[in-house]
């Protein structure tokens, strides 16, 4: 890693003025060190015991203070989002890298280096706001950039398809992949029947499902996501000039994902393990960094390609559309509080600034109407002036009412047009900055129907499944196993892989095996085409903010271990001490290390990687057992291990395995540097 690489990964330079946090601190309050009162200003003497009549009488009804408190709290929780429900937020800035001036007016895209403030919400889709991170399911990644132009907000999500192909469906795929409605089971994942039933009969979602069985449905952490915006916009310049425009933000760490069986294990263990990572990154100061790129079609090429590009069950392959990157968002503090800066925070694609418009994408078209009514149930008419949702700049407008108006609006004429106000607020013609829809011509008759463009369902799917590595197509494989493996009804679990052999006869068969039903007749669709931007494991890799579980008890080589963790830091690799006891392990020549976490209160499940020290215990049996199985867990996830000159004696060679992966002090100067190597490689997936 060269050292740009390694400036840019460390957010060098701290935090930069920033115009929104500063409007923020207004509503920021200290309550540390302040008297308790009720929301009247009234200070309280005791805030422990209901107003009774004596002792032990009953409670009396004029105990307003006991009201107040008890009435805000059964009733202090907003409707949950129907879907995104589960999420987490974080503040950071937009630097534009190139002019875009030759295809939008959008002001933030103007200037190179010019810094726009935004906050950001990673959330899964289908589990409520108490299920967990590391469910195998579809991400999403709203950014709201505060432009001096007013709010853009640009929705991505962890894939570069839909599981619809118009916005009339949503409801129906959604309905289908949430839990049961007779039960409510399962939580967080869609391995049920009543989804696999939908799959089944509604083709068009079999691509983005199987973009979910694949290793991008469980992503190692919110800072290694890679996200598109599924729907087709359109950059507009100054010359009226449109441009259809897909985005997508590409992490600087690169695209990373749990095994099956991790993301199962963390559920239980941390279901907080995202929000965690992400927070515990910023705290360090090992800001998450995602590039902006953009791929462009020029109108009149709107039919040069062999699918449709309104489509948004379908990608836009980089290879056929490069990417251009035109700016880095970096995400470079923490939300002080959960309920007003994530969930309260409200997006909607619909919220753009001249330069930006819509194509006629169905999804697009229909989420336009849709997120306005849905924050509008959520939060309220006037959830636009909620903090954490206000513009920096101005805005005007004859809005005037609704529960919770923060705005003491002093004019009284409050329609368009007016005399009385001298017609005031005024509309703003184009040339001096006011909005403008691309004058796109359309003609044509009133009809529900969808386009026969969108109806090749097959192609991108096998285009895909031919982009993946061995590795990969073998977990997308355990991964339908699993699902499907839980469907009750047998016909369902037929007609999921009489429709995955379209995408690949042996995987077809493959998963027919596993599930118990009998293998499909046809095959797949003649397609031999793959492009490399398909397949993760070509996304860079490198140790930085990597964990590493260090093994270790008393009586370690001090000297040795010292050099190791020094080394990793230099690299950015983020070091847990683990004992059998917290406080402190003592090394042979006197030298200590603070204990991070023990055997117990962490899980190999949880770490990176591995750095065997070993040691004495009180309880040696204890501990050697607790390393052993460390090292078996790690070793089966194919993970990087470590092993110190002390710790050899706990890596025990046969004949059936090869130790690719585990790197060995002893006799090896160069132990730290191959370390650091291993730990960025990840995984060994030629281990046995």
């Amino acid at each position: 890693m060269d050292d740009q690489s390694s400036r840019n990964m460390k957010g060098v330079g701290g935090k930069s003025e920033n115009i929104k946090q500063e409007q923020l601190d207004q509503y920021r309050i200290q309550n540390t060190g302040k008297p308790l009162t009720t929301n009247q200003g009234k200070k309280l003497s005791d805030d422990q015991d209901q107003l009774k009549a004596g002792e032990r009488g009953p409670s009396l009804r004029q105990d307003y203070e006991f009201f107040e408190k008890m009435t805000h709290f059964v009733k202090e929780e907003e409707p949950e989002r129907v879907v995104h429900a589960r999420g987490y937020s974080a503040h950071g800035e937009f630097e534009c890298y190139q002019s875009m001036r030759h295809v939008t007016k959008a002001g933030f895209l103007q200037e190179p280096g010019k810094k726009t403030p935004l906050t950001i919400r990673f959330s899964t889709v289908q589990g409520p706001r108490g299920s967990y991170d590391t469910a195998r399911d579809l991400r999403c990644q709203g950014v709201k950039l505060y432009t001096e132009e007013g709010n853009v907000d640009l929705t991505t999500i962890a894939m570069p398809v839909l599981i619809n192909q118009d916005a009339m469906k949503f409801p129906d795929a959604m309905h289908a992949y949430q839990s049961k409605p007779d039960d409510d089971i399962p939580t967080a994942t869609g391995a049920h029947d009543y989804f696999w039933d939908y799959v089944a009969n509604n083709h068009e979602a079999l691509h983005m499902v199987q973009w979910i069985m694949s290793d991008r449905g469980i992503l190692r952490s919110y800072r290694m996501m890679e996200s598109w915006s599924i729907n087709t916009y359109l950059f507009v310049n100054e010359q009226g000039e449109a441009t259809f425009v897909r985005y997508v933000w590409k992490p600087v760490l690169g695209v990373h994902s749990l095994l099956q069986d991790e993301a199962l294990k963390i559920g239980g263990l941390d279901p907080d393990f995202h929000r965690r990572d992400l927070r515990q990154a910023i705290d360090l100061g090992a800001y998450p960094e995602y590039e902006l790129g953009v791929q462009m079609i020029p109108m009149e090429d709107e039919f040069k390609y062999d699918f449709d590009i309104l489509d948004p069950a379908k990608f836009w392959p980089e290879e056929l559309i490069p990417v251009q990157m035109i700016g880095k968002m970096t995400l470079n503090r923490n939300i002080d509080n959960y309920h007003t800066e994530s969930e309260q925070v409200a997006f909607n694609p619909a919220n753009v600034v001249p330069g930006i418009d819509f194509s006629n994408d169905p999804v697009l078209q229909g989420r336009l109407m849709a997120y306005q009514s849905a924050q509008y149930h959520r939060i309220g008419v006037n959830h636009q002036e909620l903090p954490i949702n206000k513009p920096i700049c101005p805005f005007h407008n004859n809005q005037r009412r609704g529960p919770m108006r923060y705005r003491i609006d002093v004019d009284q004429v409050n329609y368009h047009k007016n005399s009385l106000a001298n017609n005031t607020p005024y509309t703003v013609p184009p040339e001096k900055g006011g909005y403008e829809y691309y004058p796109e011509r359309v003609e044509g008759y009133k009809i529900r129907a969808r386009s026969d463009s969108f109806k090749d369902y097959f192609t991108q799917p096998r285009i895909f499944w031919n982009s993946m590595t061995p590795i990969e197509k073998q977990h997308t494989i355990e991964a339908f196993s699993y699902q499907l493996g839980k469907v009750e009804s047998e016909s369902v679990r037929q007609q999921n892989v009489n429709l995955l052999v379209n995408v690949d006869k042996e995987m077809a068969s493959v998963i027919a095996d596993n599930i118990g039903v009998e293998r499909p007749s046809g095959s797949h669709v003649p397609i031999s085409t793959s492009y490399p931007s398909l397949s993760q494991y070509n996304t860079p890799s490198y140790a930085y903010t990597q964990k590493v579980g260090v093994l270790i008890g008393d009586g370690f080589n001090g000297q040795e271990v010292t050099d190791v963790l020094n080394f990793l830091q230099q690299y950015g690799v983020i070091i847990l001490i683990i004992s059998d006891t917290l406080g402190t392990v003592t090394g042979a020549d006197g030298t200590t290390l603070k204990v991070d976490a023990t055997y117990l209160t962490t899980s190999p499940y949880l770490l990176d990687s591995l750095y065997v020290v070993g040691g004495s215990a009180k309880n040696q049996a204890k501990f050697n057992q607790d390393v052993d199985s460390y090292i078996k867990n790690a070793y089966k996830h194919y993970k990087p291990i470590g092993v110190a000159s002390t710790g050899q004696a706990y890596i025990k060679t046969s004949d059936k395995n090869n130790l690719a992966g585990v790197v060995f002090a002893a006799n090896n100067p160069e132990f730290g540097q191959d370390f650091v190597t291993a730990i960025a490689q990840q995984r060994f997936w030629d281990r046995t």
